[in-house]
């Protein structure tokens, strides 16, 4: 099979055999993410040059321990194994397993086998087989198995040119089925093959198995293959047990001949002493809220330097190229809109990488199946999973890579309510606005001599958006209807130390996604704000300088500049918007320069200071404490007593704790759920949640 035609070479196996590590050596930086075709699943392909004359397309097929599937991402195994006119129908199939756990790993493999599919059977973790004292024949288990049997460790590639040199043979297909379809369902069997075209008889056992399911056939095809079924007397239910033990039999006697230790008592005493902590009732949940702690500490702590060099990058780069080329509308777009909004990009990319080398630290050790398991059974009470805890709590450093996070969630409802949930945990965005807020309406005061009142407030807002996600969930829960069953079904592997060549690949890969799939649409919208927020009807804008001076004739310089900035953005179409929508909003005690800052922040939350400051025409934004007094000394014309007093105050606090204010959010939402259905509707709900619930509090402490 040597030629300049690629061939197509997918991995499959269970999770946590090794199978991503595997697949990160075959192709390195030669990586692309797209979606399967008509599934909301990512897939992963790569290229691979198996010699100088043969590359090969690798396809990392989802994680699965059967080839019945339990999630939507297992779904596709079938789809596209068991289907040979599908577009990705592989020429050959690695099977990774993983060896210390060697029988279990076995089942999908013999599925896979009867499927008439080239294979090729690694055999990864052999260094932790050998620590056991476990000796597998390889070549014995070979001749057992009639197909090529790799030993490797895919963690630090060893193995990789045995593998490659293997792919490289022309595979002999083995021709007698490890589980004989025919002897169960011959009729039904035959009746399939004839109708549909297929070849093998085990690809149509498996269409009557999981017609119903399958994404590649159509209603007519899928009751048609109902009535097949049901006139053959098909019992799956009962045939899928039949052939588990048949193959669990069949496994038995390849593991006799090839195997020379019993493979049920292997030793796991590191294992079994670490999880008497990690799992326990107590200790497991202290531990973890440590770990969670310092991830949340590094996002801050480590991202901090970086994103405020990125930050002062773009700005500097911004006021050079403004400073150079002449004054005009593409001048302007270039150093306000297009700079800005690249670096609204960019600027988050150092969260990105921080959290998913924590969170990829976390699986490659195997910890991280350790908290799904600790935390589901809390979480499964308010319709997520242990899954979502990681998702949750990152939500408090940034929305954006806590969103991408929920990855890692099999069930598409409970990933769903998951990325529902997390905007409303407030995020580091919120924290300048919670801050000149709290200021305003809070006394600085000690509590207990060693509490300080407004720290307390600022804590209260946390709790606040973390009981809103929780309380959210749970109505979530009862009104999202599906048929996807959620069942935990996952193995605790051994601990390992991470592979930290897997770790800068997963870092890499998150925020290339990001920059190019999401930072696409934030580019796009930070254009359209700018255009808003700088161009207005007539020629007011235009005669701005002249209307201001000659209102403000005693103004020096500078703050006559401020003033200029104020009347164009008063009269911009971002402000003749806020006062058009001063009506809906004074209910909830603002007025249209609160409402210009809620339009402008929907770029980004702390816009809300920046919007604040031009506003009132305060030079130097940095100033907090002068925005603090001006907008402190603002008066209420229709009450004579200050605008921002402890109601006005307390509902701006409780509208941006709910309020999806934030387009880079919008952004990966319509990445994550690929399409714009699911972020319009959470912009809708959190939108809505947030103008009542501050509507509410306005109204009852005013």
């Amino acid at each position: 099979m040597t030629g300049t035609a690629a061939r197509r070479v997918a991995l499959v196996g269970n999770p946590n055999s090794g199978k991503s590590s595997l697949f990160n050596h075959l192709t390195g930086l030669n990586q692309k993410i797209g979606n399967f075709p008509g599934v909301t699943v990512d897939k992963k392909t790569g290229s691979c040059q198996l010699d100088a004359d043969t590359r090969a397309e690798i396809i990392d097929l989802p994680g699965t321990y059967s080839i019945y599937p339990n999630s939507t991402d297992e779904k596709i195994v079938f789809d596209i194994l068991g289907d040979k006119n599908n577009a990705l129908h592989p020429d050959q199939v690695v099977v990774i397993v993983d060896a210390s756990n060697f029988k279990r790993n076995l089942l999908l493999f013999t599925q896979i086998h009867d499927l008439n599919i080239p294979t090729v059977l690694v055999l990864n973790m052999m260094d932790l087989v050998k620590k056991t004292g476990l000796v597998i024949d390889h070549e014995k288990l070979s001749e057992e198995l009639g197909v090529p049997v790799v030993t490797m460790d895919a963690r630090r590639g060893k193995g990789l040119d045995r593998l490659k040199k293997e792919l490289l043979k022309t595979c002999e297909i083995r021709s007698n089925p490890i589980f004989d379809a025919r002897t169960y369902a011959a009729e039904a069997v035959d009746s399939v093959k004839e109708i549909f075209s297929v070849k093998q008889d085990y690809a149509a056992y498996q269409l009557l198995q999981q017609h119903r399911i399958s994404q590649g056939l159509t209603e007519n095809e899928k009751n048609l293959l109902q009535d097949i079924a049901e006139k053959h007397g098909f019992n799956k239910d009962e045939l899928r047990r039949k052939e588990t033990l048949e193959r669990y039999a069949a496994i038995n006697e390849y593991i006799n001949g090839a195997v020379r230790e019993n493979f049920t008592h292997l030793p796991r005493r590191w294992t079994q002493r670490l999880d008497r902590v990690f799992t326990h009732r107590i200790w497991g949940y202290l531990i973890f809220m440590g770990i969670l702690f310092l991830i949340f500490q590094a996002i801050f702590a480590w991202a901090t330097v970086p994103m405020d060099f990125i930050d002062l990058t773009f700005s500097e780069f911004s006021s050079f190229l403004q400073s150079r080329l002449p004054d005009g509308v593409l001048t302007r777009l270039m150093t306000e809109g297009i700079i800005p909004g690249i670096g609204g990009i960019v600027i988050f990319i150092p969260q990105i990488a921080i959290l998913f080398a924590f969170i990829a630290i976390l699986e490659e050790s195997g910890y991280m199946s350790r908290v799904v398991f600790l935390m589901d059974k809390i979480m499964r009470k308010f319709g997520l999973n242990g899954k979502s805890v990681v998702p949750l709590i990152s939500g408090v450093a940034c929305a954006i890579p806590a969103i991408m996070a929920t990855r890692t969630i099999d069930n598409w409802k409970e990933r769903l309510i998951t990325i529902f949930v997390t905007p409303l945990m407030s995020c580091s965005a919120r924290l300048p606005v919670y801050t000149i807020l709290i200021a305003l309406i809070i006394p600085d005061q000690p509590v207990w001599g060693i509490l300080n009142l407004q720290g307390l407030a600022l804590m209260g807002m946390y709790l606040i958006g973390f009981l809103a996600a929780i309380l959210s969930a749970a109505v979530m829960k009862v009104i999202l209807k599906t048929r996807e069953r959620s069942f935990l079904v996952m193995e605790l592997p051994t601990y390992k130390m991470p592979r930290w060549g897997n770790v800068g690949m997963t870092m890499y890969e998150k925020s290339k996604t990001f920059v190019l799939e999401a930072g696409k649409v934030i580019l796009a919208i930070s254009i359209i704000l700018w255009v808003f927020a700088s161009y207005g009807p007539g020629d007011r804008m235009e005669n701005a300088e002249e209307v201001v001076a000659a209102r403000y004739p005693e103004l020096g310089q500078t703050e006559l500049q401020n003033r200029i900035d104020a009347f164009r953005l008063e009269n911009s179409y971002a402000g003749i918007f806020g006062k058009t929508i001063e009506p809906v909003i004074e209910p909830l005690g603002y007025d249209w320069k609160i409402g210009i800052a809620l339009i402008t922040s929907f770029a980004a939350r702390e816009v809300f200071v920046g919007t604040m400051a031009t506003i009132y025409s305060i030079g130097g934004v940095e100033d907090e404490s002068t925005i603090k007094n001006r907008m402190r000394a603002e008066i209420n014309p229709a009450t004579g007593l200050p605008r921002y007093d402890f109601a006005t105050g307390f509902s701006l606090l409780i509208f941006y704790a709910f309020a999806m204010q934030c387009m880079s959010t919008l952004a990966v939402v319509y990445r994550e759920t690929k399409g714009w259905k699911w972020p319009v509707l959470q912009l809708f709900y959190m939108s809505g949640l947030a103008y009542v619930s501050a509507l509410i509090v306005y109204q009852v402490f005013s």
